[in-house]
């Protein structure tokens, strides 16, 4: 897979939007950049994190509580914690600082609540083509993905592809939901995940000039959008 930035990207969404901005950014520390309107309700405050993006996606209506597995902890390397500092945020993510290096970590660490490790290896390994670190454990460019067995992880039931905005409706609940992965072309990536059996969330769509998008789903079906943005790549194809 052709990355267009070697981050990958965690999408939150919330109710809480006061208390979850003061977390990230006074005692997180991370730089604010800019808001997005997504539509449908939808805002989206956006912050540095490492060379990745902290999606804090706001909606105007109340969200479904927390889905059991998925995207359960975030770990953020930061030369000034001198040992891993567990927390969480107030929507009660699992947020952790960890010493720049440990663990391998040199940026940030996403891990996933899974029913079957063995079928997150192989979709980690084939499709999004991440470099094996260790036994459930990849980086994706420079982030680290880690897969874990969660005995209250459950495994979406197979659903048809949708539009992009009934994507982004239906994946909206509390907590970390989804991952982006910017890379340079992808109608040539979803072509390629299409063609190896991959779950579709959404055929690729384009956000006026600014990117053209995609979904995937992995094999609990979390969602994972593939992204390719102007900033990064250049004029998307009209």
């Amino acid at each position: 897979m052709e990355l267009a930035k070697r981050f990958v990207d965690v999408g939150i969404f919330t109710n809480r939007l006061d208390e979850m901005r003061a977390f990230y950014s006074e005692r997180i520390r991370l730089p604010y950049e800019e808001l997005l309107p997504v539509g449908g309700g939808v805002r989206q405050y956006r912050y540095g994190l490492l060379g990745s993006v902290l999606k804090i996606n706001h909606s105007r209506d109340l969200l479904p509580a927390r889905i059991a597995g998925g995207y359960r902890m975030l770990s953020i390397s930061d030369p000034r914690t001198p040992m891993p500092l567990p927390m969480q945020d107030p929507d009660g993510n699992d947020i952790e600082l960890v010493p720049t290096g440990q663990r391998g970590i040199n940026q940030i660490e996403i891990q996933i609540g899974v029913t079957d490790e063995a079928a997150f290896e192989k979709f980690y390994a084939e499709a999004l083509q991440a470099d094996r670190l260790s036994a459930g454990r990849f980086k994706l460019g420079e982030t680290v993905i880690s897969l874990n067995r969660d005995p209250a992880a459950i495994r979406a039931p197979k659903a048809q592809s949708a539009s992009a905005t009934d994507v982004v409706a239906s994946m909206r609940a509390v907590g970390m939901r989804y991952i982006t992965v910017q890379v340079r072309d992808v109608d040539a990536e979803h072509r390629r995940f299409m063609s190896m059996g991959v779950w579709e969330g959404a055929a690729p769509v384009s956000l006026g000039a600014v990117a053209r998008i995609s979904f995937i789903r992995d094999p609990d079906g979390n969602f994972i959008e593939i992204s390719q943005r102007a900033s990064l790549t250049g004029p998307i194809p009209q």
